[in-house]
């Protein structure tokens, strides 16, 4: 008989991890909706106002209390003009160009503040889950600044430091570093204490023994093995962290000690247009959908980013 010997297969190579994750989150309608609505609103504060060129602070008293276009439909004696199609304030100024600034503003505060809040939090979660003898002192000051009321904190600290970085950096840039500083500062927590809990899985495991056992320092340790298997929740902090400083910002800025009165932010927009909420319900409508939308669509984005990046959940 004819010896007939039969080559194995060729092994199929691994899929990659990243495809497999964005596979998973795009069967996700909320976070692709999500994320669609933020790339959206992203793209359209940054490079919308060299589309709709209108001075945000130009003040027409003529055009004053203009109303949006659509109220035409309902109201035919209603104050309309085309070339604002949002309508215009007590000042004659644009509310569509002024949507548009208020929200650079209030999204330049959110993403800044949410890297600073990531990485002060990724630097005490992975100090604090690696080093055993600094996890008691690091994770009793977590537990004390969630002790501490974040509001009446964040108002005495804009009345404490307010005027001296507006003297060093300007009336905006002095508030922008302020605004973004407190965010930071008090919003940390919640990061430190997933990543903690992912690192101290993650230096028993069996790869991080081995790596040990071969005298891999612990800086190598912390970049090449324990940081890059504790970006799935980070990623998801991110975006929690995101819509966080977005609704802080906005609740400062509708208090009146945030940006000053002349700088558009939607919390500004807001606070505003209170005093004419009866007559001009529109001018709270606009920037409470852009808050409120913004915030909905990092919500769902996350949620798809946990399924997502959840090995356990992934595939289901």
């Amino acid at each position: 008989m004819t010896d007939i010997s039969i080559e194995p297969l060729p092994a199929k190579p691994p899929r990659n991890k990243w495809l497999d994750i964005w596979t998973q989150l795009g069967k996700h309608k909320g976070a692709m909706l999500g994320g669609g609505f933020l790339l959206f609103i992203t793209l359209g504060v940054l490079f919308g106002p060299y589309i709709w060129t209108i001075d945000p602070q130009k003040i027409d008293i003529r055009n004053r209390d203009l109303r949006p276009i659509f109220t035409a439909l309902f109201d035919s004696d209603a104050k309309v003009r085309w070339a604002n199609p949002l309508g215009t304030d007590q000042l004659g100024r644009d509310g569509l160009a002024n949507l548009m600034a208020g929200g650079r503003a209030s999204m330049a505060v959110g993403w800044t503040a949410m890297l600073l809040t990531l990485g002060i939090g990724t630097i005490i979660g992975v100090v604090a889950g690696y080093f055993k003898r600094l996890d008691g002192p690091l994770m009793r000051l977590t537990d004390l600044f969630l002790s501490l009321p974040i509001l009446p904190l964040l108002l005495v600290a804009v009345t404490l430091f307010r005027e001296p970085l507006r003297a060093s950096f300007g009336p905006e840039g002095g508030m922008f570093i302020l605004i973004v500083s407190i965010i930071g500062i008090t919003s940390w927590m919640p990061t430190a204490r997933i990543v903690r809990g992912d690192v101290l899985a993650l230096k028993e495991r069996e790869f991080v023994l081995a790596a040990r056992s071969i005298g891999t320092t612990q800086t190598n340790m912390i970049k090449r093995h324990i940081l890059p298997n504790v970006l799935s929740p980070i990623m998801v902090s991110a975006t929690l962290g995101l819509a966080t400083a977005i609704i802080t910002e906005s609740a400062l800025s509708f208090l009146g000690v945030g940006f000053p009165s002349d700088f558009p932010t939607w919390g500004k927009m807001l606070a505003d247009a209170v005093d004419r909420m009866e007559n001009f319900p529109e001018r709270v409508l606009w920037p409470g959908l852009a808050i409120s939308l913004t915030v909905l669509s990092v919500n769902y984005l996350g949620d798809g980013l946990r399924d997502a990046l959840d090995p356990r959940i992934r595939g289901r």
